[in-house]
C-alpha cells in the first residue's frame, strides 16, 4: 500500500494522506463520515475514500485501525471477491 501511495502524483498523494489523517478522528463519528465515505464491508472491515478515484481498505482492530490496501473501485472489488484482505 505504501508503494502505491508513494507512486501517486503529488496532488493525489496529498489528498490520500489527508484522508488517512482524518480517518482516526472520523471513525466512530457517523456525522463526520460523509467526507470520507466510510463504509462497512464485512465484520471489522471498512473502506474509506482516499480521493475521487482511490479507496483505502482498513480493519478495526482492538488497538488500532489497520490500513492494508489502496486501490480503485475495481481493485477493491477484486480484493473482496478473493478475500485477500
Amino acid at each position: 500500500m505504501l508503494k502505491r501511495l508513494a507512486a501517486l502524483p503529488k496532488n493525489q498523494r496529498a489528498e490520500c494522506l489527508e484522508a488517512l489523517c482524518n480517518l482516526c478522528e472520523a471513525f466512530g463519528s457517523p456525522h463526520i463520515h460523509s467526507g470520507l465515505s466510510i463504509r462497512k464491508l464485512a465484520r471489522n472491515l471498512f473502506e474509506c475514500r482516499g480521493n475521487l478515484d482511490l479507496r483505502f481498505i482498513f480493519q478495526d482492530r482492538s488497538d488500532c485501525l489497520y490500513v492494508s490496501f489502496l486501490g480503485n473501485h475495481d481493485e477493491v472489488r477484486a480484493l473482496l471477491r478473493n478475500k485477500k484482505y
